[in-house]
């Protein structure tokens, strides 16, 4: 009774023909593979002592989380702070090696990459995420929960809880499409970090808003 883990889920595969930055926009759903990958994760935790789950507000955070509802008989509890992070380049189409580095009108956002300068700050978003997994701890003591949640969220509570700085280079993530980051909870002592890819490995995605 005394070990509780709490995974954090990132959604799965979403429909963006254009390749915009859609952080926090509406409208961005699972594609075909995304849904695919959210019912391999459910089937994954299948037996599993599942008591508790939670989503971003997002569409495609929602459409994730829903077979593993189904399949556990739970309500989806929508979560504020597991929402993806704000970025003043939502809305356009920007990533590393895609060349926007080189726009001057980008230089002024781009100035405190430690910060970010162009979005929330790290320090900021893993507070709130901190603070969403103490209520999915709680919520599931000695049991299991789920949060799904955003490649960036995830990684920064991750780096925090490993006590690295929180600024990184986005091709080394680890945090795969449909991945869980599994936080593992002795008592009220974190004792390990966990990470799988029950949906298979899937191409890095370098886009701060997915």
């Amino acid at each position: 009774m005394s070990r509780t883990l709490v995974h954090l889920l990132r959604h799965g595969e979403v429909h963006n023909p254009d390749g915009t930055l859609y952080g926090r926009l509406p409208g961005y759903h699972l594609a075909t593979g995304g849904r695919d990958m959210a019912v391999r994760v459910a089937e994954h935790l299948g037996g599993r002592d599942i008591v508790y789950i939670a989503s971003s507000p997002l569409e495609r955070a929602l459409e994730t989380a829903e077979p593993i509802a189904w399949a556990f008989s739970l309500e989806v509890t929508i979560d504020l702070r597991l929402i993806e992070a704000a970025n003043q380049f939502e809305g356009s189409r920007f990533g590393v090696g895609d060349g926007a580095l080189r726009h001057p009108a980008n230089w002024w956002r781009l100035r405190n990459p430690t910060r970010p300068s162009w979005g929330e700050p790290y320090l900021d978003i893993a507070r709130r995420m901190m603070a969403a997994v103490n209520a999915g701890r709680r919520a599931a003591q000695g049991n299991e929960a789920v949060l799904v949640s955003h490649q960036l969220p995830i990684w920064t509570l991750r780096r925090f809880l490993e006590r690295r700085h929180l600024w990184h280079d986005p091709r080394r993530r680890q945090c795969g499409l449909a991945s869980l980051t599994t936080l593992v909870y002795d008592r009220d002592r974190l004792s390990g970090i966990e990470y799988s890819e029950p949906a298979g490995p899937t191409a890095r995605d370098y886009v701060s808003g997915a």
